[in-house]
This record gives C-alpha cells, structure tokens and sequence, in this order.
C-alpha cells in the first residue's frame, strides 16, 4: 500500500514528506494506522547520524494508533484495536527469557537496522520509493513518522479507548524511560534523595514517578527556569538552576551530604561527568541520556572505587507490556500527568516541533496525522 512519510535523506537532512510503498504485514506482524507519534530526542541524533541506521530512512519511535490489518499467526491484537508501538525484541535470547526486553541480545538488530529483523523477510525492507529503490524502515520496530506502521505484534501493547490515543503515543520510548529509570533501576528508598539532571520530557517523568516512591528529596537540575516550575509542579522537592547556581553545592546542601541516586538525562558529556561527583560512597549514578556515538566520558578513580555505582539503563528496563499500563494506570489516578508535557503538531509542521523541542520551548512535541 502507498503511505505518506518522513524521509530523512542522509545525515542531518530535514525530514522531508514522500510517498513509499510498504508491504503488507507478513507473519507476526501489524500494520497499524498511526494516529499520533513523539518526537524524541533519539530521532535527532538519529537524524544527525549518531545512531548507525543507514540513511535514508524512517524514523519514528514513539506511534500510537488503531490496527488495521494483522499478519498470519497474530492472536494478541484484532483489527479496530488501539495500540501503542512499544520495544522490538527476539523473545527467545537468555536477556529476554527473563522479562529484560529491553536488553534483548540483537537488541542493535532490532532498533536500527533498517530492515525487518523477524520472521522469513528478515533483513529485508519493507519500504520502497517510487523508483523501486528499497530505504530504511523499521525503526525501533516501527518508523511511525508515517501515517502508517508495520510493528511485530509482539511490541504492541493494547489501551482502552476511554484513553486519548494521540496522547499515549510517547509512552513508547521517552516517558517510560524516565519513570522506569526510577521504579527499575533507583528503587529509591524511604527517605532517599534523588537528583534529576534535565528537565526535559525524559527527566521530568523521572520527577513524577519519584513522587510516587518513598524518596523524600527530589531535585530537578536545568538551564530553563520554566521548566524547573514544571518541575516543581509535578514533584520536585527543590530546583536548581546549573546555569546560575553552583548545583554540586547546592545538591550537598540541600541533601546534607552526597546524593543517593543521581539521574543523568542530557547526554551532555560535561554535565555527566558533573553528575558523577553528586553522588558518593554507596550513591548510584544512572546513565538515561543519549550522548553522541563513541562518547566517552571519565571519572575519578578512588572516589568511584568507594562504593559508588556507574550503571546505564535503557526504555526504563522492564518490558513495555508491564512499564506502560502501570503508567497509564497512574495517569487515570492523577498520579502521572504526563498530558502536561505534550504539545501538539500535525505532520507538515515537523520542522517547528524540531525547533521548538532543541530550543527548550517544547517538552515532549507529538505529531497527529492527517490522514
């Protein structure tokens, strides 16, 4: 069928409309006609050539929408559901086996390949241009900047419709990578304190899930002091603005001492390695924000060596199956307002949402189809 999409051509081009051909789902997999789709940060760098998807391609990585036609042997989803496009995973490497989808072993394979990495056209493209040429697809398992997706019914993970579905969309990548940084990863304990680096989409819902943990101090760090009264709103203890005050001060004053659990959410290698000198003897350091590829970032031996934790977390660990109807759930309970990071966009306008989320005026931009 032709589908109207985003083409990025080759490194740092514009995301540009075209019409393709893409095939029709083969087993285990879904077409899905997208209602809505985020835009993450992922898909920058993607776009800037700092993920190894070959160019060109479709990016896209946060789609929600209503399946429209299903594949041979699919029994999870039927036509008319609404779904969100979650994760790819193999389900049957060791990571995998034990419910750590995100951390599937062709976990590589399945994101940025650009080809179907399942099933009997496996490596193969799904998606043509008009010439007969094949381009990059597939996406985190979908490449939902389109008005329609082909994901594995596997990733799907099925919402009520008393739910708006352009609004749940981002709860595919960035949302739940914040908040399952906090319930997966930190599992802050009472009393604990958490420090939050970026104020963004990701960072943010990091802040709201700690409001829904035992940590009793939670501090939001950014360079917008709009967001930090966001931040406020939404759980944080106490804001610092890094670019106007001392925020390693500031953190030691205020937690009396070495933080316990520092979350570093920009991928900026110098705020990183700030980061680190936050937390202490036993502290934990988490790794969330997707830093420029072959980055390298250093640490001061001794002080690390003294109990303190380095670890990376990835899509907030757990499965999609699991992170995002507990989200939703916290949603409906007005204890995860989310919808208060979205701004919305229709698909001609993606050059603004681009603009408007890398100047800071944007957290969490999401693009409606037309179609």
């Amino acid at each position: 069928m032709k589908i109207n999409a985003l083409v990025v051509e080759e490194k740092n081009a514009p995301f540009a409309p075209e019409q393709l051909e893409l095939d029709a789902p083969g087993p285990g997999e879904v077409l899905v006609k997208v209602a809505a789709v985020g835009l993450c940060h992922t898909d920058l760098i993607t776009q800037a050539g700092d993920m190894p998807l070959p160019l060109p391609g479709v990016l896209g990585h946060e789609g929600s929408g209503v399946v429209e036609a299903i594949g041979a042997g699919v029994t999870n989803v039927a036509v008319g559901d609404h779904v969100i496009m979650g994760w790819p995973h193999c389900g049957e490497c060791k990571n995998c086996l034990r419910g750590e989808h995100r951390y599937c072993l062709r976990l590589g394979e399945a994101l940025v390949s650009g080809s179907r990495f399942k099933g009997p056209d496996s490596g193969k493209s799904a998606y043509t241009r008009a010439d007969g040429s094949k381009i990059s697809g597939h996406f985190f398992g979908q490449s939902s900047f389109a008005d329609y997706s082909l994901a594995l019914a596997t990733s799907l993970v099925k919402v009520d419709q008393d739910i708006p579905l352009e609004l749940v969309g981002p709860l595919a990548c960035g949302i739940t990578t914040g908040a399952g940084a906090v319930f997966n990863t930190a599992k802050p304990e009472p009393g604990q304190s958490l420090v939050v680096y970026g104020a963004g989409a990701v960072g943010l819902a990091a802040i709201m899930a700690a409001k829904n943990t035992p940590a009793a101090t939670i501090i939001a760090i950014d360079l917008h002091d709009s967001r930090l009264e966001l931040a406020r709103e939404l759980g944080a203890t106490h804001t610092i603005n890094s670019g106007k005050t001392n925020a390693l001060e500031e953190i030691e004053r205020i937690c009396g001492g070495p933080a316990d659990y520092v979350l570093e959410c920009t991928g900026n290698i110098k705020v990183l390695e700030e980061a680190a000198e936050a937390v202490g003897m036993l502290g934990t350091l988490i790794l969330i924000g997707g830093a420029p590829a072959e980055a390298r970032f250093s640490v001061d031996h001794l002080r690390t060596l003294w109990g303190k934790r380095i670890i990376g977390t990835l899509g907030g660990s757990s499965t999609s199956a699991q992170l995002i109807p507990g989200l939703i759930a916290l949603y409906k309970a007005g204890r995860f307002p989310f919808d208060k990071l979205v701004k919305y966009y229709d698909f001609d306008q993606i050059d603004t949402a681009v603009a408007d989320s890398t100047s800071g005026g944007t957290i969490k931009a999401v693009l409606k189809t037309t179609s």
